[in-house]
């Protein structure tokens, strides 16, 4: 199994510190997120302050971006980085799109397979020299002077995961993506019965491989030293179970466990501003739902248990400001975990 953790990103001064003690604790990983920050600045300056490990957008917001702009900073991120970028792109929900990026809200798992695709297009046109021509319904590129042309990286195409809650986001990415981002807000059954079979899906419709797919994440972890550390970060945990659960798109997973009744009331506490108090409405035994929890002595049994025999990478930090910083014989533990995924694909 895969170790990540999230890289700051309030400061950019901080990054290169955090990069290279992330690199000797032996993280397979570092991520950036799109909440309250740019995405990709802290990756170009982790990229050149450190030389193994990996370094990924986990996610940012696709539909707010021109997939050519998106091109370009993944391009300069693969060269920077010597082929350790991966691009992680999400859709995030349509209040969103349409009220904090004014961008125009269409169903958006076709429209992400065409941002895909046309990615794709286009770095094939740089390195290849095929002549752009992607249209689709979403999308259109057509023009691409040698002035534009970027050098080539003499790497691997950027592999692109991609968010992913609903059957038909799932399906997408096991159809033309080379991972999945698992929502935290997420638990075992629902992974079981619907992650994995809609996965399959698209595996099939598109001839991948699952052993060329990485599939990361799916549930919270919370951990500490002690049972006190511990205790903290549940209730972080239980905190942004109320928060996710009050937001109808990620409705089906509390649906799976006949708690759609909870989202309901989640949602008409979040449209009266009762952010505190939802907080209280999730009982103990639905944050295990979503989480893997124990003391750094009991995390890698917690983990295997939750994530084992399907999830390639865990994330061992959150963002929002949260650090679970753990010591580096953990992280080796958690890599022992046997995982399907051996390794993204290297061609063009």
């Amino acid at each position: 199994m895969r170790v990540f953790a999230t890289l700051p990103q309030d400061d950019l001064n901080e990054v290169p510190q955090a990069a290279r003690a992330a690199e000797a604790v032996g993280y397979d990983g570092l991520v950036t997120m799109e909440n309250r920050n740019e995405p990709f600045l802290a990756l170009a300056v982790a990229a050149v302050n450190s030389t193994r490990i990996g370094l990924a957008t986990g996610i940012a917001i696709a539909f707010a971006r021109s997939p050519m702009a998106v091109a370009n900073a993944g391009w300069d991120l693969q060269r920077a980085s010597r082929g350790r970028f991966v691009l992680g792109l999400g859709s995030q929900v349509r209040a969103h799109n349409e009220n904090r990026f004014s961008v125009t809200w269409t169903p958006p798992a076709p429209r992400l397979r065409e941002y895909v695709q046309a990615l794709r297009a286009i770095w094939r046109s740089w390195e290849k020299g095929e002549k752009l021509a992607y249209q689709g319904e979403h999308y259109r590129f057509t023009l691409m002077t040698p002035n534009f042309v970027p050098t080539s990286t003499h790497q691997p195409m950027v592999p692109v995961t991609l968010a992913a809650v609903g059957p038909a986001m799932l399906r997408v990415a096991g159809e033309v993506a080379d991972g999945v981002r698992l929502h935290p807000f997420c638990t075992r059954r629902y992974v079981d019965e619907v992650v994995m079979r809609e996965l399959r899906t698209g595996f099939a419709r598109g001839g991948r491989a699952r052993e060329r797919f990485e599939i990361s994440g799916g549930g919270f972890i919370a951990t500490g030293a002690d049972d006190e550390a511990v205790a903290r970060m549940v209730e972080w945990v239980r905190y942004r179970v109320a928060f996710y659960g009050s937001t109808p798109a990620y409705w089906p997973v509390l649906d799976a466990h006949g708690l759609g009744e909870l989202g309901r009331k989640l949602n008409v506490m979040s449209k009266a501003g009762q952010w505190d108090a939802m907080a209280r409405e999730i009982p103990d035994d639905v944050v295990r739902l979503f989480a893997a929890i124990g003391t750094h002595r009991e995390l890698a049994r917690a983990v295997a248990e939750r994530f084992g025999a399907v999830a390639d990478a865990v994330a061992l930090s959150g963002g929002y400001g949260v650090r679970q910083d753990v010591p580096p014989d953990l992280v080796q533990d958690l890599q022992r975990i046997p995982a399907a995924f051996t390794g993204f694909p290297d061609g063009w």
